[in-house]
């Protein structure tokens, strides 16, 4: 026989070829080709939400201020004779008040010793805070333009005493007193 000449299928043979090319239900255990990833997925949503729920939420707040500029642009002999300067001091016992000329005394009609604004009942008075800046700027018709404040604070000063004593420099009832607050390191 040639090689160009295709031999006949026997019955026998067609049959067994339409059998093992026939479709038939794969059992249970022959379904290798197909991947199961639903544990895969249980176990990285288990992760996810574990580590949403060890997350902290944290939120951030910011004030924004800019450099101090010495009395606010001014020369040197007009910052000695004509700006108030003011300093604020957070200390444990009150909020001292400090001036181009001298420390605030208590009650801030004058220079002298003490806290400016003492703690009443373990709390600082930032209304009584206001006022007194208020009174401050209300000395001298020069110091009505002062927008610049210096900040300091003891290191174990709450973080919300600082806010609340800007809160209480920026403005008060009757308008602004001091917007540019800025923040000084203690010596």
């Amino acid at each position: 026989m040639s090689s160009n000449q295709t031999i006949p299928l026997s019955p026998a043979q067609r049959s067994k070829i339409r059998r093992l090319s026939a479709y038939k239900q794969p059992a249970p255990g022959e379904e290798a080709g197909e991947l199961n990833i639903v544990p895969y997925l249980d176990i990285v949503m288990n992760i996810i939400v574990f580590i949403m729920a060890s997350l902290s939420v944290v939120f951030l707040t910011t004030i924004d201020t800019t450099p101090p500029a010495i009395g606010g642009g001014k020369t040197r002999e007009q910052i000695k004779s004509k700006a108030l300067n003011l300093t604020v001091v957070i200390v444990g016992e009150g909020i001292s008040l400090k001036t181009s000329s001298g420390n605030i005394a208590t009650g801030c009609t004058s220079i002298g010793e003490g806290m400016a604004v003492p703690k009443s009942a373990g709390r600082h008075n930032y209304a009584e805070l206001s006022r007194c800046v208020r009174e401050l700027k209300r000395q001298n018709e020069r110091f009505a333009d002062e927008t610049q404040v210096t900040l300091t604070a003891n290191p174990d000063t709450d973080y919300q005493v600082v806010i609340s004593v800007i809160d209480a420099l920026r403005k008060d009832s009757e308008g602004i007193l001091f917007p540019d607050v800025h923040f000084g390191v203690g010596r």
